[in-house]
């Protein structure tokens, strides 16, 4: 798997730090904490209509605006790097290829909010992930380019790399903090939200890794700059992960926006053994799939929305003629039922219940009535927990219902998988 970048992420395999200086690293952070105010920088990232690249999509300025000001309390930034979601890999690459691209979006978020401390909180499977980011963070303690008195500004800012131990639901922002504060990773009710009430009962911002990185970029060309990239709504230019049946799987940075199909077709070489598309689930295993038939779409928030799906982290998975979609909802199933904190019943139960409701269609015990009763367990699921896991849980399964009941139904008809060649290797 190859990483294939062209413009925000151009200074690639910068892990250390003599290559990134070679390549224009720390312009950024430099002109913002000497050249301008820390509104001024807010503002410029606002302006750019950048958006966050965790999934959500919520505009990271206006976030950053958020933080209260005037306040005495210790302030924090939460950096989002645990990327659990099946089909995600972009976080991944950038800090295998991009560490201090990262460490100064930082330096320039903190400076903006009034930040003095960030944890980047790392999925606890990348271990060489890890190594290399707290490599890079210290090679930039050596340089004075975190710590004390950063650039001879008077701005002092720490980074902590925090190893997560492999908890999907420590993706979810509070659940996250949690963690860092060394409880069990389990979400909290919201209000109070982190920009009130986050790490340690302080103000805290969340964002992740990838829309830090954008952060370095827009200050040194302009807000401008990053709007003409991508669409109206969508500015700027994303890194699309792409997976499963497909000839180039990797990660690719395009514009948002990019058509889907072409990225399928044209970026990543097509189908695998020239077979045909079946489906594709275009931002990572908690969106909703789409059939062969509706790939002609861009690739952004509104437009995935329109056409019944969303953008997600932007991580397509790839599907060819001969998946079985029944066992693409017992895999996804599977994996959330496991993953589930078991705070709320309805996600508690409800993906046990879809698991187990999808093993019987799969192995001959399905009965017609089986298909709305998953329906009907994934519609109880929806908007009724502290948490969008249980929503992530459900809104898979009433994509592939909704697109491929036939082959639901052909399966309870037979008693058997309609699909054998899913099985082959």
């Amino acid at each position: 798997m190859e990483l294939y970048l062209t413009k925000n992420f151009k200074t690639r395999g910068s892990k250390t730090l003599k290559v990134y200086l070679k390549n224009g690293g720390y312009k950024a952070s430099k002109k913002a904490l000497k050249k301008m105010k820390p509104e001024e920088v807010t503002e410029e990232i606002k302006k750019s209509g950048l958006r966050g690249r965790g999934g959500a999509g919520f505009p990271t300025g206006l976030k950053w605006t958020f933080m209260p000001k005037g306040n005495e309390k210790p302030k924090y930034i939460g950096c989002n790097c645990d990327e659990s979601e099946p089909g995600t890999f972009k976080d991944r690459q950038i800090i295998e290829n991009e560490p201090h691209q990262l460490i100064e979006g930082l330096i320039i978020g903190s400076y903006a909010m009034g930040i003095k401390a960030c944890y980047i909180y790392i999925r606890g499977e990348y271990t060489m992930q890890a190594e290399i980011l707290q490599k890079a963070v210290d090679e930039a303690y050596k340089e004075n380019y975190l710590g004390k008195n950063i650039f001879d500004s008077g701005f002092n800012c720490d980074i902590y790399v925090h190893r997560g131990a492999g908890a999907y639901i420590c993706g979810e922002e509070t659940g996250l903090m949690e963690s860092v504060e060394g409880k069990k990773g389990q979400p909290r009710k919201k209000p109070p939200f982190p920009a009130g009430y986050g790490l340690w009962g302080n103000p805290t911002t969340i964002n992740n890794v990838e829309t830090f990185c954008h952060v370095p970029h827009i200050i040194n060309n302009g807000a401008d700059w990053f709007k003409k990239i991508g669409t109206e709504k969508s500015a700027g230019n994303t890194i699309f992960g792409i997976s499963g049946h497909i000839k180039k799987p990797g990660t690719y940075e395009l514009p948002m926006g990019y058509n889907l199909k072409d990225l399928i077709f044209k970026i990543a070489g097509g189908i695998r053994n020239d077979n045909k598309l079946k489906a594709v689930i275009p931002g990572g295993s908690s969106t909703k799939v789409l059939p062969a038939g509706m790939v002609d779409v861009k690739m952004d928030h509104d437009s995935l929305m329109q056409a019944g799906s969303s953008l997600g982290t932007g991580a397509v998975i790839v599907m060819d003629n001969t998946s079985c979609m029944v066992r693409v909802g017992i895999v996804l199933s599977h994996f959330y039922r496991h993953e589930s904190c078991g705070q709320c019943t309805n996600c508690r139960e409800g993906t046990s219940w879809i698991h187990q409701i999808l093993l019987g269609i799969e192995n001959g015990r399905g009965k017609k009535e089986d298909i709305d009763l998953l329906l009907d367990v994934a519609g109880n699921m929806e908007a009724n927990t502290i948490c969008a896991l249980s929503d992530a849980a459900a809104w898979p399964i009433q994509g592939l219902i909704k697109h491929f009941r036939g082959e639901f139904e052909d399966h309870i008809k037979s008693g058997k998988c309609t699909c054998p060649e899913s099985f082959e290797i």
